[in-house]
């Protein structure tokens, strides 16, 4: 397996941020009350990008019992409609404030139940193996130089479906990350990296997966490529 060495300041940027100003912003941004019409663009793409992938999983029919790694969490968007479709969910975030409003979250809708399973925990260490492990919007974290070795632990991971989000490296996305229009917002605290979709898919299929489909979110302010890939 390949090493992952993504540089610690990196981490800790991002650790920091989600557990401090960042929980605050993406909290609202992922919550249903008033935010600003930047924010509530970004939480109307990134519930597109949700609502597709819990369509893909429909489309599959009964997912009871199905293992399933929610690999970064946030605050359960994903996490807590899987559990209700009966699948047996893993999630884990990086961030002990996302994964304690995922909780709460998670008590308040599906009470008892313990279909849902959570662990503060980063990309690299987690372990275990799933029927499917999804990971949306975090590998905007992950520089192209890391993208390999990431790719090769999730996959490492998952048995037979993976489903990834990331940040399309185009011209346009290029040039609107650079005049700051890409994540708008004084509270922007992390480094964003874009990948190009065909890198991506490069590394994939010489994981040994094949993309069984694709799907693209574009709202003002918020731009996610999705991919499916199964073995």
């Amino acid at each position: 397996m390949t090493t992952l060495e993504q540089p610690q300041d990196d981490k800790t940027i991002v650790q920091n941020y989600f557990n401090n100003i960042g929980f605050d912003r993406w909290q609202r941004i992922y919550g249903t009350g008033d935010v600003s019409k930047v924010q509530a663009d970004i939480r109307l793409g990134h519930q597109q990008t949700i609502d597709t992938v819990l369509a893909w999983l429909r489309q599959e029919g009964n997912l009871k019992g199905r293992l399933i790694c929610d690999a970064g969490c946030g605050v359960g968007s994903l996490s807590i409609p899987l559990a209700q479709m009966g699948a047996r969910v893993y999630a884990s975030d990086l961030s002990a404030k996302m994964v304690d409003e995922t909780r709460r979250r998670s008590q308040d809708i599906l009470g008892p139940k313990d279909e849902l399973i959570l662990s503060v925990a980063d990309l690299e260490t987690l372990v275990g193996r799933y029927h499917t492990v999804i990971c949306l919007d975090v590998l905007i974290h992950y520089p192209d130089s890391q993208m390999a070795a990431m790719l090769n632990h999730l996959s490492n991971l998952a048995d037979r479906q993976l489903i990834l989000s990331f940040a399309p490296k185009t011209v346009k996305y290029t040039l609107l990350k650079k005049v700051g229009e890409f994540f708008p917002g004084s509270s922007k605290a992390t480094r964003a990296y874009l990948h190009p979709e065909t890198a991506i898919a490069e590394i994939l299929h010489q994981l040994g997966w094949r993309i069984e489909r694709t799907a693209m979110t574009k709202t003002r302010f918020y731009f996610s490529q999705l991919i499916e890939a199964r073995r």
